[in-house]
């Protein structure tokens, strides 16, 4: 069993949705497909619970209308036969008043996460009806029957293995499987979402839970590159990364994966394959548990980060010092990215910003507070193990015409960070292809 996951651009219109269909089912083996919302219908859904919440059902209605019609266009350019063109236009019939209905009500996050949830629903039964149309032994699968997340909004690994199992067992005869990327049901049985990772996370999850060959996750890039495309010329795809590779080139900036998305593979050890809808034929990225030893294979890069500084000689031989400070981040929810220390002194990285003048106001009584805003976080990513000589060296050495407001290496055998100014990031990641690759 392969499992493959399209997102909304690989079936953003009626041809993408025809070249999906021709690479699901070209091996003739057994596929579980997972399927994003054809791209911009998830914004527009979001735009119309925007409306709703508001209570501007006539907004509403008329966003619902303008995408309808569009739906509707896309159903003579998909279908070849008059059968399942009007099996398609009974079924957006009854899709759109569903979500025409939800102008009467009381509208909470918990209709809105109804609404959001049909773009993947839309996209699932139009792909299913195409393949039917073309003679493929198709299933569509409701993602609601076995994702579900736990009381702590994460994914609970035992139901969906023994709901995914028990339904696959039950539709044995089949070629194709079909199901709905993001959505999910809560603890509670609410239609919620899996939020980081969405449609990835799903495949990921699907993909372990029936013990697949390989997990492939389309998209319009050949690959993971060792460096970003819109700012360094003649970048590579990189064929092969260790996952921990992938989840540290994820967190720091590289947008096609999500570093959450992987793990369930990781830990199931199954490969995931990152693939380009528009290049089929093209190798990828690979992304296994195998290292490859004393090699450097990428750069990523996180902007828009905060440093700030905590600078107190109360620090000194104090053993709860670092826990107070960090506890003040843990109340507002931040999560830290880098950190450094002194005998009096403690730097600390963020992103998320939201709450930067409260944990001011808080760590003041510990210190006194420095703060450096639109800095960037520049990753070189690898085999960075501490007795492979020379490499920190090398990369520091890219950017000696850079100035470098911290440095990270030790807490991971993988990767080696630097923070300079967001100004800089242009430079540094030419500077670092040059030097490093």
């Amino acid at each position: 069993m392969i499992v493959m996951k399209f997102g909304g651009t690989s079936v953003g219109s009626p041809e993408r949705m025809k070249e999906v269909a021709n690479l699901v089912t070209k091996s003739g083996n057994p596929t579980f497909v997972v399927l994003s919302a054809m791209s911009g219908t998830t914004n527009t859904l979001i735009e119309v619970s925007d409306y709703l919440y508001k209570k501007n059902h006539e907004g509403a209605n008329d966003v619902l209308n303008k995408l309808e019609q569009k739906y509707l266009e896309h159903i003579e350019k998909l279908y070849s036969t008059e059968e399942y063109k009007a099996k398609t236009h009974e079924f957006l019939t009854k899709e759109f008043a569903f979500l025409r209905s939800f102008t009467n009500d009381i509208f909470t996050s918990f209709e809105e996460k109804n609404i959001v949830a049909q773009g993947e629903v839309i996209s699932t039964n139009m792909v299913v009806n195409y393949l039917e149309e073309k003679g493929i032994k198709a299933k569509l699968l409701n993602a609601l029957d076995f994702m579900r997340t736990d009381k702590n909004a994460e994914p609970d690994l035992g139901y969906i293995k023994e709901k995914l199992q028990a339904i696959m067992a039950q539709n044995a005869d089949y070629q194709i499987y079909i199901t709905q990327g993001f959505v999910c049901k809560n603890a509670y049985g609410e239609v919620d979402n899996l939020q980081r990772g969405g449609s990835d996370y799903t495949a990921s999850l699907v993909g372990a839970a029936l013990q697949a060959e390989e997990i492939q996750i389309w998209t319009d890039i050949d690959g993971m590159h060792n460096n970003d495309p819109r700012i360094v010329d003649n970048t590579e795809a990189v064929r092969q990364l260790n996952f921990e590779e992938a989840s540290e080139l994820a967190y720091f900036g590289a947008k096609i994966l999500h570093p959450t998305c992987v793990q369930p593979a990781k830990y199931a050890g199954i490969p995931v394959r990152l693939k380009n809808t528009m290049e089929p034929d093209a190798d990828g990225t690979i992304i296994n548990n195998i290292m490859q030893q004393g090699k450097i294979k990428a750069i990523a890069a996180k902007d828009n980060i905060t440093v700030i500084k905590v600078r107190s000689t109360r620090m000194l031989g104090s053993p709860g010092f670092l826990r107070k400070v960090f506890e003040v981040f843990e109340s507002y929810q931040v999560c830290i990215d880098l950190i450094a220390t002194s005998e009096v002194g403690v730097s600390v990285t963020i992103e998320d910003d939201s709450h930067l003048q409260e944990i001011v106001d808080e760590l003041k009584v510990f210190g006194t507070i420095t703060i450096d805003s639109d800095m960037c976080i520049v990753c070189v990513v690898g085999d960075l193990a501490w007795k492979n000589i020379g490499f920190e060296t090398k990369a520091a050495d890219a950017l000696k015409d850079i100035p470098v407001r911290m440095i990270s290496y030790g807490g991971s055998n993988y990767n080696i960070s630097f923070l300079i100014k967001g100004e800089d990031k242009k430079h540094a990641l030419q500077s670092l292809s040059a030097v490093l690759f």
